[in-house]
């Protein structure tokens, strides 16, 4: 099954390691993702899923997503992104990081800029 998970930046801290010597480590915010859609080969041609991320406010909704989000029947959300993924989820079924991950797992982090230069 392939792994994945939405969040975002919330600091940095550090972890020491047996000699003392500091590491600087990211902190990481991830909140539970809903599932909107389900998508099918039949249907779509590809197994995916897509998942809502975050809290925000419905009139920054646009009204396409409005009506996936409706049809989900879960409130709006900050983000929306599609997973390939073989495992099946239900409609507004949420997914958590203690679900996807175990410890000691290594990840594949990547991210998206503010682009300040």
């Amino acid at each position: 099954m392939e792994k994945f998970m939405l969040g975002r930046k919330a600091g940095m801290t550090q972890l020491f390691d047996e000699n003392g010597i500091a590491i600087p480590a990211t902190v990481i915010d991830c909140g539970p993702l809903v599932v909107i859609q389900n998508k099918k080969p039949e249907t779509d041609g590809f197994k995916a899923i897509k998942v809502g991320y975050g809290e925000v406010s419905a009139r920054k909704v646009n009204k396409p997503d409005k009506g996936q989000y409706a049809k989900a029947g879960v409130e709006p959300r900050y983000l929306m992104h599609e997973f390939m993924t073989d495992a099946d989820y239900a409609l507004g079924q949420e997914i958590r990081v203690s679900d996807m991950f175990q410890t000691g797992d290594r990840v594949d982090v990547s991210g998206v800029s503010k682009g300040k230069g």
